[in-house]
């Protein structure tokens, strides 16, 4: 059975505020698993950014010397 068609049932609890807006809006439980697939994914998009710039930032020497030793290498285009 696919991931996506298996369903869980939760019981959350929401500030009266953020259960307002919601209204009459159909199918909330939907609408309620896409917002909160769409923070995840933003999350997770911001974690693997930060790990790509640490990445970036503890290669960055290494990058210089090797743009260095190719400089030396004399080969002009």
């Amino acid at each position: 059975m696919q991931e996506e068609a298996k369903m869980a049932r939760l019981n959350i609890t929401l500030p009266g505020k953020v259960a307002r807006k919601l209204g009459n809006k159909p199918n909330k439980s939907r609408f309620i698993a896409i917002t909160l697939e769409e923070k995840l994914q933003r999350e997770e998009r911001k974690k693997l950014n930060r790990l790509l710039l640490e990445g970036c930032r503890a290669t960055s020497g290494e990058n210089a010397k090797v743009q260095t030793d190719w400089e030396k290498t004399g080969i002009e285009e």
